[in-house]
């Protein structure tokens, strides 16, 4: 019996795999091969665990043990294994024998891989270099992961894959800084989320940007047996194939993950209409430029388009169109739309919509006055990768009979934890904030309930600082102490001047 890999161990071999491509190649860019390759191994070493089962239990009745390969999640042919890639590993033509290795294990898996590794090119010139030194990265990639073994029997279970693949999307979010914040949202936030939307069994759950889908399985993750339906839609086609890939990796083979813009081509449609979700979580490009692009006809000159209401065939934005350079009310549209009847909604967005005016006034003024915002809460600065600035979340529900809006302040010393490079939320901090939620509790510098009337005399301005009284007093000064504070310091210098003097006598200066 083989003994046990450790978590530890598949990280430590990973984390070794991406020394190969480390100096040469952009994390945002080479997380593609690494996370691709531990696919490949993950489904290589469960198919070769199956078929020794298979030969063993039929006693090498090839035809007996071909259909029960048929039927397993994936299947794979020699020519797809991993092991027939690293037998090929010193071949001139590695990064096209991969290739098509990905393209027979797509063939022959079209019902879930159909298009899941059209944007990763392991012959690609442009980015592994030419011949000699491309050959050379894959070939220490195969050997790097030739270290490991994945087999389920022994890693454990699924869970160990899955968090190794999520571990090194979080790595890789960190070592790419700005980028990072494209495909990876934090743990801790992302917990947080799922944790305040609280999805029910056979929910539809949606995120419109799900990046490398980590979100959405936290989400998933809340419901105890699983049974809930996931969807997203990612605009960058590789952090597509990875949400996939994720999701396989986490024991989700029913998740539907779209590739395109979801503002100008939303594809979760029922009917031609926006299908409805019960449960949508997000966390959209922070004041996304140009965000309506999209939405101009072909010929058209940038500088010129205007993004119109009238242009969206699913009318998401009647309430007011997001200005042209933040796109971050486009997106809140778009979900509250996507929203079902009594569903919840959580996303994370700048502060600068709680105040914004103009267009964003427009549209936040609307949403207030539908009565569909449940709650604000400030997040502490440096929790995302890319970006230093607080950020909030905005909790949004449909059919809410309350009328008053929950703020929270939980961005204050003492909610988080200080970091090096990044701050983190701990679970005290989470559970601190889901309990004030459910509670809707006031607490001193920390939380307050604000009724619709209040935020209309505030002008729609849902600054947190006017709702939540942070302010701390100033420990009163006693001049008189300060006074003889100065006099005894004036003293205790001339004391020094005068020793100085004494000192330079002696040396005769």
């Amino acid at each position: 019996m083989e003994e046990k890999v450790t978590q530890q161990q598949i990280n430590g071999v990973l984390w070794q795999a991406a020394d190969t491509f480390r100096g040469k190649i952009d994390s945002s860019t080479y997380k593609d091969y690494i996370l691709t390759m531990l696919f490949i191994k993950y489904l290589s070493d469960s198919y070769k665990e199956h078929l020794e089962e298979y030969t063993k239990r039929y006693d090498g009745d090839e035809q007996r043990i071909q259909r029960a390969l048929s039927r397993e999640r994936f299947v794979l042919d020699e020519h797809s294994t991993f092991d027939y890639l690293y037998s090929k590993r010193n071949d001139s033509e590695i990064g096209e024998i991969i290739n098509k290795a990905l393209e027979r294990l797509e063939n022959e898996n079209t019902g879930k891989l159909r298009g899941v590794f059209r944007n990763i090119d392991f012959n690609s010139e442009s980015i592994l270099g030419k011949a000699k030194e491309r050959n050379a990265i894959l070939r220490s990639l195969l050997e790097d992961f030739n270290k490991l073994t994945l087999k389920p029997s022994v890693v454990g279970g699924e869970d160990v894959i899955g968090d190794a693949y999520q571990y090194m999307i979080e790595r890789f979010a960190s070592d790419a800084g700005k980028k990072g914040g494209e495909f990876y949202t934090p743990g801790m936030a992302s917990e947080l989320l799922a944790r305040l939307v609280k999805p029910q069994e056979n929910d539809r759950i949606y995120d419109p940007t799900c990046g490398s889908g980590s979100l959405l399985i936290r989400v998933a993750n809340q419901v105890s047996n699983n049974k809930v339906a996931i969807y997203g839609q990612e605009r960058n086609g590789a952090t597509q194939s990875l949400a996939l890939m994720n999701m396989y990796l986490h024991g989700i083979d029913d998740a539907k993950i779209e590739w395109g813009d979801t503002l100008s081509n939303p594809l979760h449609l029922e009917e031609g209409k926006l299908m409805k979700f019960q449960a949508i979580v997000a966390n959209p490009p922070f004041s996304l430029d140009k965000w309506a692009i999209g939405f101009a006809g072909e010929g058209t000159n940038d500088k010129k388009f205007k993004m119109e209401a009238g242009l969206d065939p699913h009318r998401r934005f009647e309430w007011g169109v997001a200005p042209s350079s933040k796109g971050d009310y486009a997106f809140v549209q778009h979900m509250l739309y996507s929203l079902a009847e009594n569903g919840r909604m959580a996303t994370i967005l700048p502060h600068g919509v709680l105040f914004r005016g103009a267009n964003e006034k427009k549209i936040r003024q609307q949403i207030i006055e539908m009565n569909l915002l449940d709650a604000v809460i400030g997040l502490p600065e440096g929790l995302f990768f890319g970006t230093g600035i607080p950020a909030c979340i905005m909790v949004f529900k449909k059919n809410r009979k309350r009328k008053d809006v929950l703020f929270i302040d939980a961005s204050m010393e003492g909610n988080y934890e200080k970091g090096k490079n990044q701050n983190k939320l701990r679970e005290q901090d989470l559970e601190k904030i889901v309990n004030i939620y459910e509670k809707r509790e006031k607490a001193e510098k920390y939380s307050s309930v604000a009724t619709l009337d209040e935020i209309k005399e505030n002008d729609y301005n849902l600054n947190i600082p006017r709702y939540v009284d942070t302010f701390e007093e100033e420990e009163v000064v006693d001049m008189n102490v300060v006074k003889e504070n100065i006099v005894k310091i004036k003293k205790e210098l001339q004391e020094v001047d005068a020793q100085m003097e004494q000192y330079l006598k002696e040396l005769g200066l």
